[in-house]
């Protein structure tokens, strides 16, 4: 089942040297592992709570795909050039197949949580 890394990222006001060093590796830690760039810090439209600063969305075909990129030594070598950088959150999420239902998930979500 595809995986997704998101990385919420705070601050992209200045960039530091070293952000544009990791811009410009990270997708060659990226290839070994099928992952490519879904969104990419592109204009946020907040439409509910708040959201400071712009996010980053990766696929990867699957969750173990995600998670060996996330801890590969390539891209560990290269990722403390954007974390000293860039404050920020980053996760790796799984998705959902083609047959999702949401109205199923929450007539079981309701079914789990009445017991």
């Amino acid at each position: 089942m595809t995986a997704y890394a998101l990385a919420h990222l705070h601050d992209v006001q200045s960039l530091h040297p070293d952000v544009f060093d990791y811009l410009e590796r990270i997708q060659e830690t990226l290839d070994p592992y099928g992952g490519r760039f879904i969104v990419h810090g592109g204009a946020v439209e907040v439409r509910e709570g708040s959201w400071p600063g712009t996010i980053v969305i990766i696929e990867f075909p699957s969750a173990d795909q995600a998670r060996n990129w996330y801890e590969s030594p390539a891209y560990q070598e290269i990722l403390p050039l954007r974390t000293d950088h860039i404050p920020g959150a980053a996760i790796l999420v799984e998705g959902v197949g083609p047959d999702h239902d949401s109205a199923e998930m929450g007539a079981m979500l309701r079914a789990a949580a009445s017991r």
